[in-house]
């Protein structure tokens, strides 16, 4: 993995950050999310936790920065994680075969399959075998005996191994049948103790834990195919907890990547960290590499790893650049959520405030706000001591930023963006004597309005003037 660009300077972070949980607000309630929770580990520490909407709308239950969300398949890069531990502690080999540590598969196709075959999704192992009805609470997720089952089917690997990335949770649930014959212990009581005791996390656990039901932001199904969403239980994974079976909240989730970063050696060393976030297969669609249990991607200027996840009614994602000391986890509790947009957005936000030298700033905090006409909704973002006008709506929010530069008290003039847009042209404003801006002649010479005063009548009628 190459090493990516340093960040900008605190004060910069600080004003990224602030906009984007403004940006996050916005964007749940526009995207009619239930609830979003994100966290941002940087400078040491957690940055920014933050909630919008709800946990539970049914029970109007506000979300909190504590609420438990599932998050799938972030599962496999704990269970990467402590197979790389084992590794080091020289009580495993990546080219280990599985028939090598679980006997059961002696003999069998699956069993011939390495461990790093199993991380790097280059197996050829069946996805979620031939009934995956359980992802649709259609019947229990596999326990121990049907992960058997599954495994000894003559079926299971689907083609051969090392031909193409293929992602498969099945061949992340055999590893953590490979995990418990090393360690002699339980999956779960194995990654507590070298991964989430290791790191004191309180908020985060290998499986569904009914003790704590209360705490859980409840899952909802997407709005692709009704008008309304419906909320989905949370069910135990079982035997597949090693891929899909985690729960925690963002800030213990950007909190275990730092752990992650080099130079930190609480949980793997340097040398280990390398083997996992080095790219192995280039997924077919987009830009995505797979290590060992790690997504490596592309964010903006970033190359960057982490993992999304997928549980019936949470959807999931965590990038970190791991040389710079960056990581951002966003939780969403719906099956349409979307948490890698999101993720991504506050990565190009911070890059976006470093992509000039820092402004002065001095000032112009006073402009900077939410605005709509009857065309939609702009921000005005200070940004690494500049303003920048900013499109909300948009997926990626630095994609048409466009630099407005101070003129007078009362006045910015557009100096980037779009030439569709009013390059070149002034946007000014009116303030009141609270000093709060009243509104603002925009792009198009539009009036707009702080968007807390503005209304949409029942009927926009013809004014003749």
């Amino acid at each position: 993995m190459n090493e990516t660009k340093p960040l900008p300077d605190q004060e910069s972070i600080a004003e990224a950050l602030a906009y984007f949980d403004s940006y996050l607000e916005f964007r749940q309630v526009f995207g009619r999310i239930p609830g979003v929770q994100a966290a941002v580990f940087t400078g040491g520490g957690v940055a920014l936790s933050t909630a919008h909407g709800q946990a539970d709308v049914e029970a109007d239950v506000p979300l909190t920065t504590s609420h438990l969300f599932r998050i799938a398949s972030h599962s496999k890069t704990f269970t990467a994680t402590l197979i790389l531990r084992l590794v080091e502690a020289g009580r495993l080999r990546l080219d280990d075969s599985a028939a090598a540590h679980v006997d059961s598969l002696a003999g069998t196709v699956a069993g011939t399959r390495t461990v790093r075959e199993l991380l790097e999704h280059a197996s050829g192992l069946y996805r979620d075998s031939l009934n995956g009805d359980f992802w649709q609470l259609v019947g229990p997720f596999p326990d121990a005996e049907r992960l058997q089952e599954i495994l000894l089917d003559p079926a299971a690997p689907v083609i051969p191994a090392n031909e193409r990335f293929k992602y498969s949770n099945i061949a992340y649930s055999l590893l953590g049948l490979i995990i418990e014959a090393v360690a002699g212990t339980s999956y779960a009581d194995a990654v507590t103790s070298g991964i989430i005791d290791r790191l004191g996390l309180q908020d985060v656990g290998p499986e569904y834990d009914p003790h704590r039901s209360n705490e859980y932001a409840a899952g909802y199904t997407s709005l692709a195919y009704a008008r309304k969403r419906s909320p989905i239980d949370h069910v135990d994974t079982r035997a597949m907890a090693a891929a899909t079976g985690f729960f925690a909240t963002a800030s213990d989730l950007v909190t275990y990547f730092s752990a992650h970063f080099f130079g930190d050696e609480r949980l793997l060393s340097d040398a280990g960290k390398r083997q996992m976030q080095h790219p192995a297969w280039k997924v077919e669609s987009g830009e995505t590499q797979y290590g060992l249990g790690l997504a490596v991607t592309q964010v903006g200027e970033r190359e960057m790893i982490g993992h999304g996840g997928g549980y019936p009614g949470h959807i999931t994602n965590s990038v970190a650049d791991t040389h710079a000391g960056l990581a951002v986890s966003v939780l969403t509790n719906c099956i349409d959520g979307p948490a890698e947009a999101l993720a991504h957005a506050c990565v190009k936000l911070i890059d976006l405030a470093g992509r000039k030298p820092r402004g002065d700033g001095i000032g112009l905090g006073r402009f900077a706000g939410r605005y709509a006409s009857l065309w939609g909704v702009i921000d005005i973002a200070l940004l690494g001591g500049r303003l920048y006008q900013i499109h909300p709506t948009a997926v990626d929010p630095t994609a048409e930023a466009a630099e407005l530069v101070f003129v007078d008290d009362h006045t910015l003039r557009v100096a980037g963006g779009a030439g569709f847009e009013s390059y070149g042209e002034h946007y000014r404003f009116t303030f009141g004597s609270d000093g709060e801006v009243r509104s603002m002649r925009g792009g198009s010479a539009t009036t707009m309005y702080p968007l807390a005063d503005y209304t949409v009548p029942e009927r926009v009628v013809a004014q003749h003037r």
